[in-house]
């Protein structure tokens, strides 16, 4: 019995040895040594804000129905602005000049060279609340009627604001994008389709999600 012991001790210490040499001769440039001067992609000490250069932001100088339009990130996706915006900005309710061009009548005219603004844009969202007398009647909707579904005849007061959710596209990439959109509708990359039958399209109305 002590031989078997002995000869068991025996095998443990030879593993252990030739476990110890072997890392020992492994080879060391495998092992990755992370510094402050290497995470990111600055290549610079994180800490060190003086020789960190951003890259420069190089929007679109073309003029407005001159420029190519870009591909939505994905399907609805608030179309990229392709043009020089240069004048246009800050936009107001009293001073919008991209409705010159995107109001859908106006983009018919131009032979559609401005992305049409879409039907979603001229529909009041908003619950139409009451108050009778000194009673304040609060509207609920499932989004199963028009209850808070309002179309109007113009653009809808909340959409005034075109740069809320458009901007224009910078040319230059830190990291370049390898997304692949998949639409689900066959013009997607240029057209919106959020509106009548798809109005609720991947919501869940009955809980609120």
């Amino acid at each position: 019995m002590k031989n078997i012991f002995s000869k068991l001790s025996l095998s443990l210490v030879a593993v252990s040895v030739l476990f110890a040499v072997s890392y020992a001769s492994a080879d060391k440039s495998a092992i990755v040594v992370k510094t402050s001067e290497s995470f990111g992609l600055r290549s610079v000490d994180v800490e060190d804000e003086d020789s960190v250069v951003p890259e420069e932001t190089k929007y679109g100088k073309n003029s407005p129905g001159t420029s190519h339009k870009i591909k939505r990130a994905y399907q609805n996706a608030p179309p990229m602005i392709p043009h020089d915006t240069e004048g246009m900005l800050p936009i107001t309710i009293n001073d919008n000049q991209c409705i010159m061009c995107h109001m859908p009548a106006a983009a018919k005219e131009m032979g559609m060279k401005a992305t049409p603004i879409p039907k979603s844009h001229f529909i009041n969202f908003r619950p139409q609340h009451k108050l009778e007398g000194e009673d304040f009647i609060k509207v609920t909707d499932d989004m199963k009627n028009e209850t808070s579904i309002n179309k109007l005849d113009g653009l809808s007061n909340a959409r005034f604001n075109c740069s809320a959710c458009h901007a224009p596209q910078s040319k230059g990439e830190l990291v370049k994008s390898t997304f692949k959109p998949q639409y689900t509708d066959k013009n997607g990359a240029h057209k919106s389709s959020w509106f009548g039958s798809k109005l609720t399209e991947g919501l869940d109305t009955v809980n609120g999600k």
